[in-house]
């Protein structure tokens, strides 16, 4: 009789493709569908009078506060845009710190004097709300009798609807924040930090005479890795489908090996996914613009066009929620966790940051004159001296309990925080250090904002791919991100860190030219001395070799290799002041993350815990038990028949099951006591500790014995999908 196993094995190989949803639209251009389900400037430009256009779309640039005369009539056309394209309710969308989206739906209805309902959506609607605040993670900020918690319109991303087979919803992005003012979510502070970024680059670039640019803005690119996995065989393991990965599994015969699976071609179920989820994204507005297979088997990459870091982190979060959505049309569950299967590549989320003035100059692109290379060296030394002096700031925007699982093998990079420039780049640096020309140049002396620094290619070196930080030609690129992260952390530290450096080389240069000193000499004193004291963060060797770890010690680069060990100094005044010193975060609101971030990792590892105790005695131990019966009947069949001797093969087997069935049964028990001991603790920090130090290694002792008998137990006794099964049924 074939087991629900080998049923659902035998559906996912005989699946075939979904039909896209939207493919009646392939034969359009992308132009025709981009942004169709956004009430963006265009729409707006149509649908507003002329003055009330021009103030929101100056709200939109500028970033300043809506004007509230304006608000009703906004309010009114977005609802009738809204209504024409299907919507019947509209929603206040904000980004609760729980990492994931929150979304509650109220409908454009209202009653009236004769009985009837009528459309309503008025200005107030449109700009503020007030969700239940009791029931998000605050940090203490709120306390569970506390429910007010208000939302609050974002101009700068744009509006959109979200279609349903059931019915659309008109979704209005919104800040989230508490009855006394504190940020409940991530928008908030990383507008913040975007603001003080913008402050203090405006501040150089003052400086060498750029009076036109009103604005900077921090830009990125958020590259997504994923795995796809079959749904009939996911929802036969209950560690993918609440846990998101697998907390028991032995290695597939074949896995990334061959290395065949990177840029392979696209298995044709996943083309049709991939098209779905690209032509929904389009529609939003969103620039998806590459998708490949990546180098584990079943795991996919997609990534858009560079955005503002607002609208980024925005898209992202929709990106995430749409293939999650779109995965079960098409008969699959997406896994979003950063490491689904031990032993192949786990997932990331690369995000590739650049800074960008109104004009549209890339800050960090090395340019071809004179004054555009001096430019770009002192927003070179802010980004060197950011990483250096606030690496552990940066850290915490990358901690969770699934990355650690990830950080620092073979397909990440490690936990300590190095800069990769290549080898032409440090040479110029080492150049401006030591006040010597480079080799290939004839000037005795290297002059900064002089043609002695030549024209960057955009290809600077070879790419490092072990390195955390890299520069790869006119961005930087932060790799250590985890798939299923929320990119606002990041870089809301990486924005708050480079303004920080930013503020200390303007006052130094300010202060000089005050002085009476010319800008080009005030550089000549200034930025060898930056990057003399910030070199030892530049790495551009291999970051997996074992000698990194010794020389980052050495030169005083710190090596949190867990979340907890990077969460203790979240608190340290060095940390705090990052985001204290342009008001990013209070000291209120950093602390409340610290305490929500390590309550998280506690809860993570417990729910982990007691997921596997409940799958090894349920799914795993009754079938190695029968096993081992079989394997006692087969000893004593063969003694009776052979005698004692022959029985010699049967009796090692019997013993090797026995052997790794009771340390299973030890192993599941501690992992039990583990689990009860840190649900026990109060603390959040002391509860994390407990977690990482004793759940997390009952449950590898766990899987040791586990993945081996799964070896050795007959394959029609196993009820959990394998990993042959799970990575290459697609």
């Amino acid at each position: 009789m074939s087991s629900p196993r080998n049923k659902a094995v035998f559906k996912a190989v005989d699946a075939t493709p979904v039909v896209p949803s939207s493919q009646e639209e392939k034969s359009h251009e992308a132009g025709e569908i981009f942004g169709r389900n956004v009430f963006g400037l265009a729409v707006m430009r149509k649908r507003l009078p002329k003055d009330v256009y021009r103030k929101l779309a100056k709200t939109i640039r500028d970033g300043e506060r809506l004007n509230p005369e304006i608000a009703d009539v906004v309010a009114n056309a977005m609802k009738d845009w809204a209504i024409e394209n299907g919507a019947t309710h509209y929603t206040h969308w904000f980004h609760p710190m729980t990492g994931l989206t929150a979304e509650k739906h109220d409908a454009f209805l209202a009653p009236s004097a004769d009985g009837q309902v009528i459309s309503e959506f008025s200005g107030k609607m449109l700009i503020s709300g007030e969700p239940d605040a009791s029931s998000f993670p605050s940090g203490g900020i709120r306390s569970t009798f506390e429910a007010r918690g208000y939302t609050a319109w974002d101009p700068s991303v744009p509006v959109f609807i979200i279609h349903q087979p059931y019915g659309a919803t008109l979704h209005i992005p919104t800040y989230f924040y508490s009855y006394s003012g504190e940020a409940l979510d991530r928008k908030i502070p990383l507008l913040r930090s975007i603001s003080a970024l913008s402050r203090q680059a405006l501040r150089i670039l003052k400086l060498f005479g750029n009076t036109s640019a009103g604005y900077v803005r921090a830009m990125v690119g958020p590259e997504q890795e994923y795995f796809l996995v079959d749904k009939n065989l996911a929802v036969l393991r209950p560690d993918i489908m609440l846990a998101g990965r697998t907390l028991l599994g032995a290695p597939s015969p074949k896995g990334q090996e061959m290395e065949d699976h990177y840029f392979g071609a696209i298995p044709g179920r996943v083309m049709s996914f991939m098209q779905d989820v690209e032509n929904e994204l389009l529609a939003l507005g969103i620039p998806a613009k590459t998708r490949h297979n990546e180098v584990a088997p079943g795991q996919f990459e997609i990534a858009p066009v560079y955005e503002e870091a607002n609208i980024a982190c925005d898209h992202n979060m929709l990106t995430m929620n749409m293939m999650r959505h779109m995965a079960g049309k098409h008969g699959f569950v997406c896994l979003l966790h950063e490491k689904p299967f031990a032993g192949v590549n786990g997932s990331g989320k690369h995000n590739n940051w650049s800074m960008c003035d109104s004009d549209g100059q890339n800050l960090l692109n090395p340019g071809t004159t004179p004054q555009d290379n001096a430019q770009f060296l002192v927003f070179l030394a802010a980004v060197l001296r950011a990483v250096h002096q606030h690496s552990t700031a940066l850290r915490l925007g990358t901690v969770g309990a699934g990355n650690d699982h990830r950080l620092g093998a073979n397909e990440a990079p490690p936990a300590i925080l190095s800069v990769y420039l290549g080898e032409q780049l440090t040479e110029v640096l080492d150049d401006i250090i030591h006040g010597s020309h480079a080799r290939n140049r004839k000037s005795p002396v290297m002059e900064v904002g002089v043609s002695t620094l030549p024209p960057l290619p955009v290809d600077l070196s070879d790419r490092n791919r072990t390195s955390p930080f890299a520069f790869t030609g006119n961005k930087f690129e932060f790799r250590a991100v985890g798939s299923s992260q929320s990119v606002a952390p990041v870089n809301i530290a990486l924005n708050a860190a480079v303004a920080c450096a930013l503020d200390d080389i303007a006052t130094e240069l300010e202060a000089a030219i005050s002085a009476g000193a010319k800008l080009n000499a005030a550089l000549q004193d200034l930025l060898p001395r930056l990057f003399k004291q910030h070199m030892p963060v530049v790495f551009n060797g291999n970051g997996y070799s074992a000698a990194w770890p010794k020389e980052a010690a050495k030169r005083g680069l710190p090596n949190y290799n867990n979340t907890v060990a990077a969460l203790e100094h979240y608190s340290d005044p060095e940390v705090m002041n990052v985001f204290l010193r342009h008001g990013i975060l209070s000291e209120r609101e950093i602390l409340a993350r610290q305490e929500i971030l390590l309550e998280n990792y506690g809860k993570t590892l417990c729910i982990e815990g007691n997921l596997m105790v409940n799958m090894v005695r349920s799914m795993v131990l009754p079938q190695c038990l029968e096993a081992q019966t079989k394997a006692a009947d087969a000893v004593l069949k063969t003694r009776a028949v052979l005698g004692d001797k022959s029985a010699a093969s049967e009796e090692g087997y019997f013993k090797l099951l026995h052997t790794h069935i009771t340390a299973l049964q030890t192993g599941v028990e501690k992992l039990e006591k583990a689990v009860e001991k840190t649900q026990g603790v109060q603390d959040a920090l002391e509860q994390a500790k407990e977690a990482r130090d004793s759940i997390l290694t009952a449950m590898t002792e766990c899987r040791v014995h586990a993945d081996t008998l799964e070896r050795l137990v007959e394959d029609s006794l196993w009820v959990l999908p394998k990993y042959s099964e799970l990575l290459w049924a697609h």
